[in-house]
């Protein structure tokens, strides 16, 4: 069943322009957990496709929620390592429609299990200016982006683009030369770091989640949110926070004390 989004999603300020509307199929709670966005290539070399289903596993494993476009190659890799459970995939067509049809199985999968969503009413066909907004979601649902492979030019580096904009932290796999040309080119430029070694990558995230974890309402408020908004995503915790003298409403916004 297609749903409305009807909170506001806080990472998507980042993005050029706020989405006039969000549908979903699924899981929307899985927008409260920390994300990581996997993109890349549709036909990256096989070293790619076997690090990012490890990495996306392992993250997975410590509660990530790994967010990624629904395309073949890396963007299905990733959604299918992480568990169709703890992933969210930003379609870039209307929500009656399953797209890439290749991979109408496991979108399904998600849909039952995890979260669809989409800037796009139903009966949007995949135009192909639908991909550059899809991708801006990406990029801008999650705090760090992992680029896994990717050509100069392609459509994974107009993502990489976007991430610069937003001053998302960009990791990347390290390749051969002559190999995914794009993300040597980002280490070579200082605009991305890369992933050496994956248990301590992942290790290093889980420890910024128990964090995140601890204080997510709180920073929320710090945001000054509206009461009712507030309610609808964190119900009691607005009580327990309000009871305890942390936050305060203040003509129909939440202050932190």
């Amino acid at each position: 069943m297609i749903n409305k989004i009807n909170f506001h999603i806080n990472e998507l300020e980042s993005m050029k322009k706020y989405p006039n509307d969000l549908y979903f199929i699924g899981n929307e709670k899985l927008l409260k957990k920390y994300k990581i966005s996997i993109v890349g290539s549709r036909k990256p070399n096989q070293y790619s496709r076997d690090i990012i289903f490890e990495l996306a596993s392992k993250l997975a494993n410590k509660d990530v929620c790994i967010v990624s476009g629904g395309a073949i190659g890396i963007d299905s890799i990733a959604h299918k390592a992480a568990g169709t459970n703890n992933t969210i995939m930003i379609a870039g067509t209307g929500l009656d429609k399953r797209y890439p049809a290749i991979n109408k199985n496991m979108i399904k999968d998600i849909e039952n299990n995890g979260l669809v969503l989409s800037q796009f009413k139903k009966g949007v066909p995949s135009n192909k200016w639908n991909f550059p907004l899809r991708n801006e979601l990406v990029v801008a649902l999650s705090e760090i982006l992992i680029v896994a492979y990717a050509d100069e030019n392609s459509g994974t580096m107009r993502s990489v683009q976007y991430a610069l904009k937003m001053k998302k932290q960009i990791y990347v796999l390290p390749h051969r030369i002559a190999q995914s040309s794009a993300t040597n080119k980002l280490l070579q430029n200082n605009q991305a770091k890369a992933i050496y070694d994956i248990d301590e990558f992942v290790n290093q995230f889980t420890n910024n989640i128990c964090e995140d974890i601890q204080d997510e309402f709180l920073n929320y408020c710090k945001k000054n949110p509206n009461y009712d908004e507030a309610i609808n995503i964190y119900s009691s915790k607005v009580f327990e926070y309000e009871l305890s003298g942390k936050i305060q409403i203040i003509n129909g916004k939440i202050q932190v004390i």
